[in-house]
């Protein structure tokens, strides 16, 4: 990417503040359509300054997607322990893991997600190879090495499969939405896992071989 020395030199709240402002832009309005002079009037610096440090638009774009898939692997994917062959029970703490690492920077998930999407064409070669390794990775995060033996026999884990993963990206989506605005630091967000954990029970009911009493 062909970033200059100058913008790593920035201080990191100066560095995010410009990030933040360009994907928020880019996620909203796409490559095409994005505006360079929002981004510098929301990222509060000079006119002119993103070409600074990023030479021109389309360099901005492609350190951007660079930035996010790699924030995605590290603070997200890596954190999928796949040794737990319950599904439910690794959903379970895949959905913290993305949780967190979307209210650390919710405007990356929005930002990837317009450019996979759209089918943005300024998505260079290596970076379309890299969106489609990390979505292959987040697919063999959650589906590798399960144990379909704890689904119930007259159901099909693939189907339960989708409406587990339906139901906790509905979750989800209502617990973001509830929480839209409001300061987590002073929110005890242990009541609403609590909740989640209770309707991930329910799911459990449906789908899953109930043992014996007394097993």
């Amino acid at each position: 990417m062909k970033i200059t020395q100058s913008f790593t030199n920035l201080d990191q709240d100066k560095q995010q503040r410009i990030l933040n402002a360009a994907l928020e832009e880019f996620a909203e309005k796409g490559f095409k359509q994005a505006s360079t002079n929002r981004i510098v009037k929301n990222a509060r610096i000079g006119k002119g300054m993103i070409f600074y440090y990023f030479h021109n638009k389309k360099e901005l774009y492609k350190y951007l997607l660079d930035y996010s898939i790699t924030f995605i692997i590290n603070e997200y994917l890596n954190l999928i322990v796949t040794e737990e062959t319950d599904f439910i029970e690794r959903m379970k703490q895949a959905a913290k893991a993305k949780f967190a690492a979307q209210t650390k920077n919710p405007n990356i998930f929005n930002f990837l997600g317009t450019a996979v999407l759209t089918e943005e064409t300024e998505i260079p070669v290596e970076l379309q190879k890299r969106l489609q390794e990390v979505q292959e990775l987040g697919n063999s995060k959650l589906y590798d090495n399960i144990d379909k033996r704890l689904f119930k026999k007259e159901v099909d884990a693939d189907k339960a499969f989708q409406l587990i993963s339906w139901s906790i990206e509905g979750y989800q989506n209502h617990l973001k939405n509830t929480l839209k605005g409001k300061k987590l630091a002073s929110i005890n967000l242990e009541a609403y896992w609590e909740e989640f954990y209770e309707y991930l029970d329910v799911l459990k009911t449906c789908f899953y071989e109930q043992e014996e009493d007394g097993k």
